[in-house]
C-alpha cells in the first residue's frame, strides 16, 4: 500500500512508496510530542520520497533517535530509531498526516505502562511494557 501525505500547512508533502506496520507510543516524549499517544505507521528509509525544499526541522531527541517537524507550522512529521546516526532509521509516520490512512491495521502498542488510564485502545494486539521495549530495543548502555 503506497501512500502520500503532508503536514497541517502543507509545506512538506511526502510519498511513501510502501507503508509498513501500524503502531501505537504511549511513551512520555512521543505524549509531549504529539499531545497524546504517537500512531504512527513505518515507512522504511528507501520507500520515503520527501518533497525538494520541504523546511523539515529535525531534533536529535536522544541518543538512539530524533525526530522531525515542520519548520512552518510545526508539525511533527516522524520519529526515526537512527542509532545516534543523523539522517538514519526507518520513519515512524503519524497516521494523521497520510491523506487517506483507511486499510491500516494496528500491530501493537508501545509502552503501555506509561499510558495514562484515561483511554484504552480495543482490539487484540501485543502490548509492550517499557521493560520490553527496552529489552528488544535499547542499546545495553542506553535506556529508552
Amino acid at each position: 500500500m503506497s501512500a502520500t501525505g503532508q503536514c497541517l500547512c502543507g509545506a512538506v508533502s511526502f510519498t511513501a512508496a510502501k507503508l509498513g506496520g501500524f503502531g501505537i507510543c504511549h511513551c512520555r516524549q512521543c505524549q509531549r510530542w504529539t499531545g497524546g499517544p504517537l500512531m504512527g505507521v513505518t515507512v522504511a528509509r528507501d520507500d520515503m520520497e520527501i518533497a525538494e525544499g520541504a523546511p523539515v526541522v529535525s531534533q536529535r531527541t536522544s541518543g538512539w533517535a530524533s525526530r522531525a517537524r515542520c519548520g512552518t507550522c510545526g508539525s511533527p512529521l516522524w520519529y526515526r530509531w537512527d542509532k545516534g546516526e543523523d539522517g538514519a532509521g526507518d520513519y515512524e509516520v503519524p497516521i494523521g498526516l497520510l491523506d487517506d490512512a483507511n486499510g491500516l491495521t494496528l500491530g501493537r502498542e508501545i509502552y503501555i505502562d506509561q499510558k495514562p488510564d484515561c483511554f484504552e485502545i480495543a482490539g487484540d494486539h501485543p502490548r509492550l511494557s517499557r521493560a520490553d521495549v527496552m529489552a528488544l530495543y535499547a542499546p545495553p548502555s542506553e535506556g529508552i
